[in-house]
């Protein structure tokens, strides 16, 4: 006796019957039905919350990505400002500052309000003045024209309005939209609006729907002379290939100008929008882990009656020779199993939501006749979702963790169970 009992003592961890058992105890008998439906629930819980926290993650960094390659595709990474005089000598700082290592375009601009309307409707809007060549490079623009085209855009009379505002307005490309500015040629009697018909060159859409609805590109001359602007502009936006440098680019384009600049980087411009975001991300994430935390207790809870209720198994377990640790290490891996299978589960699970999230909407507003994220509301036409693999990782991770940890206490306990009382209360 004394020498097989050596021979156990020596078993190796996670020895083949250590898995025997952890997997029968899985496959619980029908009296022990409610232990099975408490494990049920532990991994329906993991594999929703670890799923939920990826399709979270993945949809709100989407909104980022979309929103701030749409905003930034726009509106430039830095916005230079004259300061003392107006920016007359803009040709020559543009010229300098495009020249820059990482500057991909520094485009003058001319910004003003006006009143856009057609025979059908009307609609306030923002202005842009900008160069052709400079149009063109904005590839936000200049890759998603729907109707029409901006050929000769310098030469005529034409504007660039959004897919939005020219649905607003019942206009195509081709019709004549009026723009009403307030201030417009001085007369004895005053300062009079300044109304102009023009004809819509094109229209473009890039998804976004505050900037669809509301701007309007015009030749750079032309909103120089509708305007009064004469020979200065506004401001020149700059477009740099790294926006996270944009410290760096500061510098740079400062020293460039030449001539007193105010700088408004794309972070001062839209910080308080993206703080709120990033509020909210971590928010949904704290909430979201509560899912994990809870299924994880439901573990527990399972464990501890799977453990009272093998009592006279383990007393029999220990009888005939085996360790404290083979016994904690049963059901670690009973535990462990209901953890890794529901992690794994919900990670695939989440990845296959996430790569067709945009056909799962459309797929949902079909069956409920309605309009799910609606443009209006959320700025966006789509669903986007964008997979941080890191962060992915670090949820799995945590789901992993925690299951683990639920099942610390519940194999500690089956581990102390003494032999003799478990037997005799039996």
């Amino acid at each position: 006796m004394d020498e097989t009992m050596s021979d156990t003592a020596r078993t190796p961890p996670f020895a083949p019957f250590e898995w025997l058992l952890s997997g029968r105890y899985l496959r619980a008998r029908r009296k022990e039905g409610f232990i099975s439906v408490i494990a049920g629930f532990s991994f329906l819980g993991i594999m929703l919350g670890v799923a939920t926290l990826i399709i979270v993650m993945a949809v709100m960094n989407g909104f980022r990505k979309e929103l701030l390659d749409k905003i930034l595709g726009l509106n430039g990474h830095l916005l230079v400002q004259p300061l003392e005089s107006p920016l007359t000598d803009w040709k020559d700082v543009a010229e300098r500052i495009s020249q820059l290592d990482g500057i991909r375009l520094a485009a003058p601009v001319v910004d003003g309000q006006a009143l856009a309307s057609s025979a059908f409707n009307a609609a306030g809007v923002l202005v842009r003045g900008m160069r052709s060549a400079d149009l063109n490079k904005l590839t936000s623009i200049a890759k998603n024209i729907k109707q029409g085209t901006m050929e000769g855009f310098d030469e005529g009379q034409g504007v660039i309005i959004g897919r939005r505002l020219a649905d607003q307005l019942s206009l195509h490309a081709g019709d004549t939209i009026t723009l009403v500015a307030p201030k417009g040629a001085v007369t004895p009697m005053g300062t009079t609006p300044r109304i102009k018909p023009y004809k819509v060159a094109a229209v473009f859409e890039i998804g976004m729907s505050e900037y669809d609805a509301s701007f309007v590109f015009m030749p750079l001359p032309e909103s120089q002379a509708y305007f009064n602007r004469k020979d200065d502009v506004t401001a020149i936006e700059v477009f740099t290939t790294n926006p996270d440098r944009i410290d760096v680019f500061r510098k740079m384009v400062t020293e460039a100008a030449g001539r007193p600049v105010f700088l408004v980087d794309w972070r001062q411009r839209n910080s308080t929008f993206f703080n709120a975001l990033q509020v909210e991300r971590n928010v949904m994430f704290l909430i979201l882990t509560m899912i994990v935390l809870v299924a994880a207790l439901n573990i527990v809870s399972g464990l501890i009656m799977l453990v009272k209720d093998k009592g006279q198994d383990i007393a029999i377990l220990r009888t005939m020779g085996a360790s404290q640790g083979s016994i904690m290490r049963i059901f670690l891996i009973t535990g462990a199993a209901i953890g890794v299978v529901g992690t794994l589960t919900g990670f695939f699970v989440g990845m296959l939501i996430c790569l067709n999230i945009e056909s799962i909407r459309q797929f949902l507003s079909w069956m409920t006749n309605t309009e799910l994220f609606s443009p209006e509301l959320y700025f966006l036409s789509r669903l986007p979702a964008e997979i941080d693999f890191g962060e992915t990782t670090a949820v799995v991770i945590m789901a992993l963790t925690l299951s683990f940890l639920a099942t610390l206490y519940p194999s500690w306990r089956a581990a102390r169970l003494d032999p003799v009382d478990a037997l005799r209360y039996e």
